[in-house]
């Protein structure tokens, strides 16, 4: 029934979503934005909005809009029923209910969500029975959920390269399913500017070859997806020469893709000597001399998660370390736009020929770095 939830501050910023079923992009919320611009108050967007493939149906409290995102047609008033409770149950494990309350509590809250809903069909929507599931959060748990569950800054580059072997002057335009996406764009002087400042479609005579059509900074940290975790257990006890090392990697809103080329690194403390790890998969080493720990994992299986664990030997009588090592990661993902940015439909004008057109996505990691 409920696909995905979205929850969506008055400036029109997605700060959390949660998905059931199938992951829904966040491009589905085009739709809603549109509503939103029409409408003279958010008290007057439409409770019910149809898309081609979609139903968005959504209430507004607290100043913050819950969406829902169904894709058959089903009693309206059913759903909105649901989304009130859940607005009643924040209200009622946080005291208040309102952007900052549920980013600080954002691990009770997806696991309210879960608990709430059972593929998609409401399950235990009863605070008390919920309460007995999970415990509100206290002050020891929302400690240990900022220190775990936090992100600190993010943000995505993203390119659009181009292939171009075409005879003749073709002219070409290109447009896509949410170009309100592309705010801070930079573009290859073929484009025409003012065509895409009225229209959002890029019109232009391509050159011949490879060249970049257009980068573009996505900073918001609520629009950028994380498509890994790693969860991390490292250790170090005064007084004793060993320490514990465990960390797992696993993969979080790929839709479906598979996460791959993964590879982890880790510059660990002076006075580690060596480390005896095991892996569940892949190869590591570790360098006494640098104090480099580097893991070749390669490929994340969803249904059995790499991970790396064993001891530190640390030195003799020395000090327990300041603090804990940084992990840092690299991987890929094939036919994925981390940035939800997707094509819709690529023109071509004034030749008569019909060309070979393909598009290709590629998510790759920048500097993607965990603190333990």
């Amino acid at each position: 029934m409920i696909h995905s939830l979205f929850l969506i501050n008055s400036s029109g910023d997605i700060f959390l979503e949660k998905h059931w079923k199938s992951v829904v992009s966040r491009s589905v919320c085009d739709y809603f934005f549109e509503a939103q611009e029409r409408a003279t108050e958010a008290e007057n967007v439409p409770p019910v909005i149809p898309t081609p493939h979609h139903y968005l149906l959504s209430v507004y409290r607290h100043k913050i809009f819950f969406v829902a995102v169904i894709q058959t047609e089903v009693p309206p008033l059913f759903v909105i029923e649901f989304l009130h409770r859940v607005v009643d149950t924040f209200q009622d494990y946080f005291g208040v209910c309102s952007e900052p309350v549920i980013k600080d509590n954002v691990v009770v809250v997806y696991e309210v969500l879960e608990e709430m809903l059972d593929n998609g069909f409401p399950l235990a929507t009863e605070s008390n029975i919920l309460k007995e599931l999970i415990k509100p959060p206290t002050i020891l748990r929302t400690v240990v959920n900022t220190i775990t569950g936090s992100t600190i800054t993010a943000e995505i580059q993203g390119v659009i390269d181009a292939c171009v072997k075409l005879t003749g002057m073709p002219d070409l335009t290109l447009s896509f399913m949410n170009p309100r996406l592309l705010d801070d764009v930079s573009f290859h002087p073929c484009v025409r500017f003012k065509r895409w400042e009225s229209e959002r479609i890029l019109s232009f005579i391509p050159p011949d070859g490879n060249f970049r059509l257009l980068s573009y900074h996505v900073s918001a940290q609520n629009l950028v997806a994380i498509p890994v975790y790693v969860k991390h257990n490292i250790s170090f006890r005064d007084s004793s020469s060993l320490g514990r090392f465990e960390i797992t990697v696993g993969p979080k809103q790929t839709m479906g893709k598979t996460i791959e080329g993964v590879t982890v690194t880790s510059q660990m403390p002076k006075g580690v000597l060596n480390m005896s790890l095991t892996p569940s998969q892949g190869t590591h080493t570790f360098d006494p001399v640098t104090k480099m720990l580097s893991w070749d994992v390669g490929k994340i299986n969803p249904q059995k998660l790499p991970s790396l664990k064993g001891t530190m030997s640390l030195q003799a009588g020395a000090s327990k370390p300041d603090e804990n090592p940084t992990i840092n990661l690299q991987f890929k993902i094939q036919q994925l736009a981390i940035s939800g940015l997707k094509v819709n439909r690529l023109d071509m004008y004034g030749e008569k020929y019909k060309p070979f057109k393909g598009i290709k996505y590629m998510t790759k990691a920048g500097k993607f770095q965990v603190r333990t």
